[in-house]
């Protein structure tokens, strides 16, 4: 599992998150991962409205496939994107409350 983190209420990619997607994008294209497939899960805090933050979140995840597609080549066929929105905080906190570690994207390795 990787972690790629994003600023409060954006889809867009800072230079920490190219680095990262960078070093994924390598890894992606070599022959020891060629057969795998791979879920990126977009995840937001819980600043503002759920519905909002569950479109922000797809768009994370779509913003991750769309770099690692036209960067790397990787197949659209090995990324699956999914918006988790709110659900699946990684540190569990209160309505309408901030947290830099809950905006981000989590890429998993889903198996050949």
């Amino acid at each position: 599992s990787l972690s790629v983190q994003f600023a409060s209420g954006s889809a867009d990619l800072a230079p920490e998150a190219r680095q990262t997607l960078d070093q994924l994008g390598k890894a992606l294209s070599s022959s020891d991962l060629a057969q795998y497939r791979f879920r990126i899960e977009g995840h937001t805090d819980t600043v503002g409205v759920a519905s909002a933050n569950k479109t922000l979140s797809q768009q994370r995840a779509d913003t991750v496939a769309a770099y690692l597609q036209g960067k790397f080549g990787v197949s659209t066929n090995r990324l699956q994107t999914i918006g988790m929105g709110e659900d699946g905080l990684l540190v569990p906190t209160p309505p309408n409350t901030a947290n830099e570690k809950n905006r981000r994207v989590n890429v998993v390795n889903l198996g050949a």
